[in-house]
């Protein structure tokens, strides 16, 4: 009998610490383990949607896991303000980017106009002036006197003039929108090259030029032959009253970037006026010293431009000039100087 009341008693223990366990497990799950449950779902959700606008919904405590919760919220609302801040910002700038795409196809489409024009409606009166002051001197060179003549030939040569300037426009016009094809490409080679045209148009001047075995570039190899071609020739005009003129092509590596130069000892420049030489028209001699239309260094510098790099000049009056650009280049290396 005493036995049977001790099993009872035992099993009535059991089964109110069963009911007990129950009753904590389950208090348990609602304040604890529900709370991180769904805190784990939202951020799962978060992070596979990008939807920073949901929320952890409050346990209605002022327990940790409260305090938990309350701080997963906050970063949420913090993060959707800034995603919100940087979408705006995104849509901005596209925006602009947008408008200033279409600011640049109705510049190339104004520039396009404005080349047809050039080449076209001011071709034809230049080739009236021509054609009328050809026939005063062949048909009618006997009525005019010495003065007449000289007049005649005036307005030829500035109809000349006149013709040579607008193809140097127009070859500036066309160093803005040309399409670009990019390659490996040895700038010595072109330098050479020009180099040999240019003694063979004056066999008569000696003219010492250096340049490196090979300097390697990234760039178009058009566009790149027409910027040494005109910054070669313009070493090569203001060098003609030297009698022992010296050109030379180089590069050099600074602070990990490559750096080429055309140098010359020529008749150099003002340093003050530096910023003038790669404007159109900006001239810092007169045609009678040296001819020119100032156009050569402006059609350098587009050329620089357009392939990421810069370009300068430092000289002195007289001591020569040295013209640096740069090279958006992938590679390149110094190599010992030759010289030809």
């Amino acid at each position: 009998m005493r036995l049977r009341r001790y099993a009872l008693i035992a099993f009535g223990v059991l089964l109110l610490s069963l009911l007990f366990a129950l009753l904590v497990s389950s208090a348990f799950r609602k304040s604890v383990a529900e709370p991180i449950t769904a805190l784990a779902e939202t951020a799962r959700s978060v992070s596979r949607n990008r939807d920073y606008s949901v929320r952890v919904a409050p346990t209605g405590e002022r327990d940790e896991v409260a305090v938990l919760i309350d701080a997963f919220n906050e970063m949420l609302r913090e993060i959707q303000q800034r995603d919100r801040a940087l979408r705006n910002a995104r849509d901005e700038l596209e925006q602009r980017v947008s408008d200033r795409t279409h600011d640049l196809v109705s510049a190339n489409r104004e520039l396009e106009a404005f080349s047809y024009s050039v080449s076209h409606d001011l071709r034809g009166p230049l080739e009236v002036l021509n054609g009328f002051s050809y026939m005063l001197m062949t048909k009618h060179a006997g009525q005019l006197d010495s003065g007449g003549k000289e007049s005649v030939e005036n307005i030829r040569a500035a109809a000349r003039r006149m013709s040579e300037l607008i193809d140097d426009l127009l070859n500036l016009s066309r160093m803005t929108t040309s399409t670009m094809h990019r390659e490996r490409v040895d700038l010595s080679a072109f330098a050479r090259s020009t180099v040999e045209d240019m003694r063979r148009e004056e066999p008569g001047r000696h003219v010492d030029f250096v340049a490196p075995a090979s300097a390697e570039a990234y760039g178009d190899p058009r566009l790149l032959r027409i910027m040494l071609d005109n910054l070669l020739r313009n070493a090569w005009k203001y060098t003609s009253r030297r009698d022992h003129a010296r050109i030379e092509l180089g590069q050099d590596n600074k602070n990990g970037r490559t750096v080429y130069f055309v140098r010359d000892n020529g008749s150099g420049f003002d340093q003050r006026s530096a910023d003038r030489l790669f404007q159109p028209f900006q001239r810092l001699h007169s045609a009678a010293e040296f001819p020119g239309n100032g156009i050569g260094l402006a059609t350098v510098r587009r050329i620089i431009q357009r392939h990421g790099g810069e370009v300068w000049a430092e000289g002195a009056v007289e001591k020569g000039a040295t013209f640096y650009f740069t090279l958006e280049s992938r590679s390149s290396r110094i190599v010992l100087t030759e010289r030809f």
